[in-house]
């Protein structure tokens, strides 16, 4: 561990950027000593660990959410997932997320397509989840089913919690660093969604670890098929091979699907 003074002024500097201010400490903490510990002072510190968060997550919101007009809103929703009000209201959010952004053109059957061998599903855990749980009404989820979903962003699962609170969902929304510590929530299924790549940007062995950590029956695991940009340049079949490659060892059954937006892999332990 750096110098603790060292280290408490880095993690301020980092937040005082409201992009960065609602990430769980502990994430900030951890990625601030070591840029400390690679050498890095001043300015570069801040800039390394920023990057770090950029790509681990901030790249992805397209812009600022305003979580308390949200909370507002969610209060007046009725509380029957499937009505047009629900609906339009998850999408709207939906879209201020990048990842979940690109999924909403293909919503009505990707999950449908995905989980249609396991379902009905009774319990999920949903990690490095965004947006994705604005997605459980066009999920094949079993009445009275449970729904575990982390993240780094506090305001955000806040957020959800709140949306879970008011449909009277089982389950949680909590904070959750990766590539610390894998959550050991167990479940019928765990969504890896598109998050796989971003990780592996901070630590390059993420990918198999998390896939072997978490405590689950099934995992979708899904990959861009674009860059952020809209770019394809070769990537369904670069993330194809890269998750093959991966899991070469293992005993899994894997179910493969493309969709216009996502490659996904449906895999049974």
């Amino acid at each position: 561990m750096g110098n603790n003074s060292s280290l408490e002024n880095l993690v301020k500097k980092v937040q005082a950027n409201r992009k960065y201010a609602s990430i769980m400490p502990e994430l900030v903490i951890r990625l601030a000593d070591k840029a400390l510990m690679k050498g890095f002072k001043g300015k570069a510190a801040v800039k390394d660990v920023r990057n770090k968060l950029h790509q681990i997550g901030g790249a992805y919101f397209k812009r600022q959410v305003d979580y308390s007009k949200a909370a507002v809103e969610l209060q007046h929703l009725p509380m029957e997932f499937q009505t047009e009000e629900v609906r339009k209201f998850c999408l709207e959010y939906m879209a201020t997320h990048a990842s979940t952004a690109e999924r909403i053109p293909i919503l009505k059957s990707f999950f449908k397509t995905t989980l249609e061998p396991i379902s009905p599903i009774r319990s999920v855990l949903d990690v490095a989840c965004g947006m994705t749980p604005l997605s459980i009404p066009w999920m094949p989820l079993e009445e009275g089913f449970t729904y575990y979903a982390c993240d780094i962003y506090l305001d955000m699962l806040r957020f959800i919690q709140a949306f879970f609170n008011h449909f009277e969902i089982k389950g949680k929304a909590f904070t959750c660093d990766l590539v610390d510590k894998v959550p050991k929530e167990q479940a019928q299924l765990a969504f890896i969604l598109k998050s796989i790549p971003c990780l592996e940007q901070v630590e390059k062995e993420i990918g198999l670890s998390l896939l072997e950590g978490v405590q689950a029956d099934h995992i979708l695991v899904s990959f861009p098929v674009s860059s952020l940009g809209g770019r394809r340049k070769g990537m369904p079949d670069y993330y194809q091979e890269h998750f093959y490659e991966m899991i070469s060892e293992k005993p899994w059954q894997i179910t493969r699907f493309e969709f216009s937006t996502e490659l996904a892999f449906l895999v049974t332990k």
